[in-house]
């Protein structure tokens, strides 16, 4: 992508991720209260004790991102054969980000889709789901635990496919955009959004995928690009609506620790 020096530019595009992630969710976040889609259905104490769990588990999230996840990664990144300059010269430049993107949004989508298939799979992205009312702080709701797992999944896939950690990078600062939109509960002109769909997810895609009933809950994994759902026929047919209920099927919110504790019982029996 450049020469500039691969330590500065990881750096610079490290801080840009933390800024574009605050500046997206803080957006977001003030747009979907003062013009929501759908009524957020709980006493004002409730919800703000849900955006402080929901926060409590970005912080420990983005503790392990910086200390686990981003050091995982950057040594994947050079500790793998360095096969491209060999065999693809070409896949190296702007080019080569742009085929790094829609390679890994491909692999998102399977790896988010297992994380339905397989029971201990979903035991920590359960955790994502459980939450009963959508907006952009659910974006960034998930168990530590399955960002580990992740870790470990993006590492192989770095390896693998001799992936340069700037265009991971890049690629983790557009899932988050991405994923802060999909689960915001503001309001957009339906002409716009159903085009908009056509493209990429948006929330009436996304928001059936966090419907309380498991047929839709298992289906729409898409990332970005929404093709993919259509290709590998699990799009669903059904179609957002205003009081939709949110969470998973037949289990409730749980408390803060819970959700922390709940998938590393070892004798917890699957669904």
């Amino acid at each position: 992508m450049t020469d500039a020096n691969p330590a500065s530019l990881t750096d610079q595009l490290l801080a840009f991720k933390g800024l574009a992630v605050g500046l997206w969710i803080a957006a977001f976040f003030l747009g979907e209260r003062l013009l929501p889609s759908a009524k957020v259905g709980l006493d004002k104490a409730a919800r703000w004790w849900r955006v402080a769990r929901n926060g409590g588990l970005f912080g420990v999230n983005a503790g392990l991102s910086v200390l686990v996840v981003v050091p995982i990664s950057a040594w994947a990144a050079v500790a793998g054969p360095d096969w491209r300059a060999a065999v693809a010269p070409w896949w190296s430049g702007w080019l080569g980000l742009g085929l790094d993107l829609l390679l890994l949004d491909c692999l998102i989508y399977w790896w988010h889709r297992a994380n339905h298939v397989f029971p201990f799979l979903w035991r920590f992205h359960e955790v994502h789901h459980l939450d009963e009312t959508l907006d952009s702080t659910s974006a960034v709701r998930f168990h530590f635990g399955e960002v580990l797992l992740s870790a470990l999944m993006r590492a192989c896939v770095i390896l693998a496919f001799d992936i340069p950690i700037e265009s991971i990078l890049v690629f983790e600062t557009q899932v988050l955009l991405i994923a802060i939109f999909q689960h915001s509960n503001i309001r957009l002109p339906q002409g716009f959004e159903r085009g908009l769909s056509w493209i990429i997810v948006t929330p009436s895609i996304h928001w059936i995928h966090h419907h309380a009933v498991r047929r839709d809950t298992d289906s729409n994994y898409a990332n970005l690009f929404s093709v993919w759902d259509r290709i590998f026929g699990t799009r669903s047919p059904s179609s957002r609506w205003e009081d939709m209920p949110i969470g998973v099927e037949r289990e409730p919110e749980k408390n803060f620790v819970t959700l922390l504790i709940r998938p590393l019982r070892l004798g917890r029996t699957e669904d």
